[in-house]
């Protein structure tokens, strides 16, 4: 649809093409396709109003922006990564200043979906969702690049594809990003301190780095670093590193971008073998099948 619809004209995209689906009972599912371009103007203020709802936002490439705090001032300018996604809770609203070109997807979802796609599915029920900033997360990757066919469609089979996609993001949000029970006195990484842990993890993803220097990124003690970060991520900055480092073979391996013995080099293994065992145990499988498998 190119329409006006709501989320592009908060984005200054008033005609920016949108999807819109009901993929399970009543509460709707819509994405809107973002490319704003600020032809060196210094920012573009962007306001989504208060909201019973999500806003998920996937970057394509990456773009960068700030918040917008309630006195009207400018929080630090962040950096979002390609294939990064931002979701943040609607029930105050959200303000941002773009101050760089975006090409993104915006979809904006309801609480009420999420309940109803946790009766349809499997999917746990919604209690609430934990805020994320520039998480990179390959799921979403591969559902957005699913989506954007359909901008094109002209009708047709688009529809029940759209809502199958829509219910597999859905599920997937509420597996991924489930809010986490906090303990009496537990101390965790703040959204931004943890954002910063993993931009510089990313930044050196192939390198051997000690563990004080991410500790350092996010600005805490690294006698503290291990705990606070599991609390939040579920796991260890170690075992975060390994899994995004597994993330990046399987699109050489897809891509068929070089021998295993290559990649394993590139993705920071010291030889094929230690690759192929850090690949099975975070796959399941081994490299080879992985790629087999994508190249069938």
């Amino acid at each position: 649809m190119t329409e006006p619809n709501g989320v592009g004209a908060c984005f200054g995209e008033p005609r920016a093409p949108f999807l819109v689906a009901r993929p399970v009972r009543d509460a709707r599912f819509s994405v809107t396709r973002l490319q704003c371009r600020l032809n060196g103007s210094p920012g573009r203020l962007v306001s989504l109003p208060a909201d019973d709802a999500y806003f998920l936002m996937f970057y394509f490439d990456d773009a960068a922006h700030c918040d917008v705090l309630p006195d009207g001032s400018s929080g630090e300018v962040r950096r979002y990564r390609q294939g990064s996604i931002c979701l943040v809770d609607l029930a105050q609203g959200a303000r941002v200043r773009l101050v760089s070109d975006l090409d993104s997807l915006g979809f904006r979802l309801p609480r009420a979906l999420f309940r109803e796609v946790a009766g349809y599915s499997n999917a746990p029920t919604l209690t609430g969702l934990r805020c994320r900033r520039g998480e990179i997360d390959e799921v979403m990757l591969n559902l957005a690049r699913a989506l954007l066919p359909l901008f094109a469609a002209d009708g047709g089979d688009a529809d029940p594809v759209l809502r199958h996609i829509a219910i597999a993001i859905c599920a997937h949000l509420l597996h991924a990003y489930p809010q986490r029970p906090t303990t009496s006195g537990e101390s965790a990484l703040s959204v931004w301190q943890e954002k910063a842990a993993k931009d510089f993890m990313i930044d050196h993803w192939n390198e051997d780095f000690p563990s004080a220097a991410a500790a350092a990124a996010a600005g805490v003690p690294q006698g503290d670093f291990i705990a606070e970060f599991q609390a939040v991520a579920g796991g260890t900055p170690r075992q975060w590193l390994m899994r995004y480092r597994i993330g990046r073979a399987k699109r050489y391996l897809v891509a068929g971008d070089g021998t295993l013995a290559d990649i394993a080099r590139r993705c920071g293994f010291a030889d094929e073998e230690r690759f192929a065992e850090a690949f099975r145990a975070v796959a399941g499988v081994s490299p080879s099948a992985w790629r087999a498998r994508w190249l069938q």
